[in-house]
């Protein structure tokens, strides 16, 4: 996938481009329903399929005090729009200048100029421009003017949710502890990235289970507090099962006021720390516990390693 970023040309956009425009924060079922979308209207025309983002969250710029935590960052965020297809992404510097652009100079500059767009295709709630003023019906105006059709799509109903689906309700179910329901929204086990810093090593020499305390960036949406079944997954793609814990070990002094994530990757042995790492969250097993005793920690650790073990490594035999 070619990325354009800033004032780089998009040499892949000569013969004008399939595409369609948001943060994209999560790639969820309905990010990928619109992408989809594009992608059938490109191959219809011969064109490539592009997609619009942004480099930060709209909502830091223009409402700084209530911006959401993130589902993904750039990285992953343009990770998934390669694996899904995607032939260009265009990601534009979100500013107080782009935060006053006017619905019409946005079209004119993004799909007109840079990407010839020959289609483009959003949510049909999309709203864009300065205090989101445009909407699908301007965007088909202008796209009257400019030479592009434009596609709405009813993105409700979508995946095995009873909500619909979005960031924000992935964001709710996340910090409510519905991991299940947010995995079912995003179409895959939500993800967070960070870096094993060094910890006390109370994990492998108390308690006799060695964790990787992972750092994960302030701004990046964490499931809520409790045991987890996942993945560790290492710089070269290998994802190692782990049981996982996120929390404040309410078993000992509290020592952190965000909450620490350590993973115990299964049957391993060996040295993880200033790796960059990615955590999956695949199954909830229970809330955060304070015990008694570091016995009966221990007990219950045995416990979720043997359940993460059931539900991540296939039996032999």
């Amino acid at each position: 996938m070619e990325v354009i970023r800033a004032d780089q040309a998009c040499r892949g956009a000569e013969e004008g481009v399939a595409v369609t425009i948001g943060f994209f924060d999560g790639v969820h079922l309905g990010h990928q329903a619109l992408i989809g979308a594009a992608r059938r209207r490109g191959a219809e025309l011969g064109v490539p399929t592009a997609v619009v983002t942004f480099d930060r969250h709209p909502a830091t710029v223009v409402r700084p005090a209530s911006a959401p935590l993130l589902l993904t960052d750039l990285d992953q965020r343009l990770e998934r729009l390669a694996d899904l297809g995607v032939d260009l992404t265009l990601v534009l510097a979100f500013d107080e200048a782009r935060a006053q652009e006017e619905a019409e100079e946005f079209v004119g500059e993004v799909l007109a100029e840079r990407l010839s767009a020959r289609a483009v295709v959003v949510g049909a709630d999309f709203h864009f421009g300065h205090r989101r003023g445009g909407n699908v019906e301007l965007l088909r105006s202008l796209g009257r003017r400019h030479g592009f059709t434009v596609h709405g799509l009813e993105l409700a109903g979508l995946g095995a949710t009873p909500v619909a689906v979005s960031s924000t309700a992935i964001r709710r179910a996340l910090a409510e502890g519905d991991l299940a329901g947010a995995n079912a929204m995003l179409g895959r086990d939500h993800e967070v990235r960070g870096v094993v810093e060094g910890n006390d090593r109370r994990g492998a020499t108390l308690l006799g289970y060695p964790t990787a305390n992972v750092a994960v960036p302030p701004e990046i949406q964490l499931p809520a507090p409790g045991i987890y079944a996942g993945w560790y997954v290492r710089p070269d793609g290998a994802a190692l099962p782990a049981a996982i814990s996120l929390g404040w070990r309410p078993t000992f002094a509290r020592s952190s006021d965000r909450p620490l994530l350590e993973a115990h990757v299964l049957d391993f042995d060996g040295d993880l720390y200033g790796e960059a790492a990615a955590i999956r969250f695949s199954a909830r097993l229970r809330d955060e516990e304070r015990f008694e005793s570091v016995e009966a920690l221990v007990a219950q650790m045995d416990r979720d390693v043997a359940a993460s073990r059931a539900l991540l490594v296939p039996a032999s035999g």
